[in-house]
């Protein structure tokens, strides 16, 4: 049966990367500079390492432990230097990674006073598809522009010359 699994899962990564390969990349460009593009990129790694940590604490049914992890990718991690990315991400990328958020404080909630793996699986199952549909819409491409908010030196230099 393994061996079948583990055919199986080489097929499929070949298929999808002759698929994508063979495919114009259509998803909405995140154009960011290198720090941004960093911030970005080790949030979304925090939250995959946390949802396997979940992942594993469901696997013992270890529901303090669930909440813990869940309660770390929460509302809390959210405020930690998301101010300057406002301005330079659209509104529904904001959106979509704030709500990832709301969903992990929600299931540390549920964690403690439901006690439910179930429950909890659905609920992370659900909260993947968010990540799954970011993904699908989105791709960072890093620009040479610099740190300098619209509005600031720089446009004033420009306009200073009219």
């Amino acid at each position: 049966m393994k061996k079948i699994f583990a055919v199986f899962t080489v097929l499929l990564a070949f298929i999808a990367a002759t698929a994508t390969a063979s495919e114009i990349d259509k998803r909405q460009v995140l154009a960011l500079n290198e720090l941004q593009r960093d911030h970005i990129l080790t949030e979304m790694r925090v939250l995959l390492s946390g949802t396997q940590r979940i992942l594993e604490a469901l696997s013992k049914e270890d529901m303090v432990a669930v909440a813990e992890h869940a309660r770390a990718l929460g509302m809390g991690m959210a405020h930690k230097g998301e101010n300057h990315l406002q301005s330079v991400l659209p509104k529904e990328f904001m959106q979509l990674g704030m709500s990832v958020h709301k969903a992990f404080d929600e299931i540390a909630a549920d964690a403690e006073s439901r006690k439910d793996p179930r429950h909890t699986l659905r609920q992370l199952s659900e909260s993947m598809m968010k990540c799954s549909t970011c993904h699908v819409t989105y791709q960072i491409r890093v620009t040479e522009q610099p740190d300098v908010p619209s509005g600031g030196p720089a446009a004033e230099h420009f306009h200073g010359h009219h």
